[in-house]
């Protein structure tokens, strides 16, 4: 296969993992599926980001995620 393609393969997966996060978090449900509230809610996590609490909300989200990540497993063992 041409290295374009894997490229392409790859950045597609990428990106359809990034929307099942999205569907994950209920986000989707929550909104209504408005596109606008989503990139909206998307830009102000970003303005979070680019502000002095970035390494706070970074460490926060993260342990939110692991955690919710874990929780899924355990139910899924059971």
């Amino acid at each position: 296969m041409r290295d374009w393609a894997v490229k392409r393969r790859e950045r597609t997966r990428h990106l359809i993992e990034l929307g099942g996060l999205v569907i994950k978090a209920g986000l989707v449900d929550l909104v209504d599926d408005d596109r606008a509230t989503l990139y909206g809610a998307f830009l102000a996590v970003a303005d979070r980001l680019h502000g002095e609490d970035r390494q706070k909300a970074l460490a926060l989200w993260q342990r939110k995620g692991k955690r919710a990540f874990e929780a899924e497993s355990d139910q899924r063992d059971r």
